[in-house]
């Protein structure tokens, strides 16, 4: 999809999995839970071993689906380039990296990074940043968009870190351009229950449709 289409897409979807596991199989299985639960954008962590090529196999999977790869916590705009070279249609990392941003740019890839001040909003507005993530959002609460919107309201805020089914709704009613959520979501993983990682995608989706009126 063309960058603007992805930027649309998650605007309606207004969710991200951010997925973290112990090796490419665990990685794999919780993509598949997460994605049979109905949640479309789906964020790969650069701390997954093999990664990469978990990447690049979603992508040839899914490939033609109404599912979106991603690459998380990415630091710099080498390990940015590899994950777009293995599929990934957009790119966030958890600090503000100006020369990673740059790279997303000048491939039209959307790129989200993390932010905990007003200095690096506008840092990160002025560099081209697509979504600005609050993170960790479990550090501020979901009040944090309220009050970044008030001076600042020309932002596309998504908290990640500290988003539960408890607080979602509120993230989305304060103002949330998206949310992104990773431990809530993917508790069941650890025991191998992937059948509850599919329950809990499918109740974030209930409540993100809810809070943004379309039931």
């Amino acid at each position: 999809m063309d960058k603007i289409d992805i930027l649309s897409k998650l605007r309606d979807e207004a969710i991200v999995a951010v997925i973290r596991a112990e090796d490419k199989e665990q990685g794999l299985k919780v993509s598949e839970a997460i994605r049979q639960g109905g949640i479309k954008f789906l964020e790969l962590t650069m701390t997954v071993p093999g990664a990469l090529d978990i990447i690049k196999e979603l992508s040839e999977r899914y490939k033609g689906e109404d599912v979106v790869i991603g690459a998380g916590t990415v630091l710099d705009p080498e390990t940015a380039r590899l994950a777009i070279l293995a599929g990934a249609e957009y790119v966030v990392s958890p600090n503000l990296a100006p020369e990673m941003v740059k790279l997303c740019n000048r491939y039209r890839v959307p790129v989200m990074t993390g932010v905990m001040t007003a200095t690096e909003v506008v840092q990160a507005m002025e560099l081209g940043v697509d979504v600005i993530k609050i993170f960790p959002g479990g550090a501020f609460g979901p009040s944090i968009i309220k009050d970044l919107k008030g001076p600042l309201p020309h932002g596309n805020y998504m908290p990640s870190g500290g988003v539960s089914l408890e607080n979602a709704a509120q993230w989305l009613k304060n103002g949330a351009f998206a949310i992104g959520t990773g431990s809530s979501l993917t508790a069941g993983a650890k025991t191998g229950d992937y059948e509850a990682v599919t329950k809990t995608a499918a109740e974030f989706v209930s409540i993100v449709r809810e809070a943004k009126g379309n039931k």
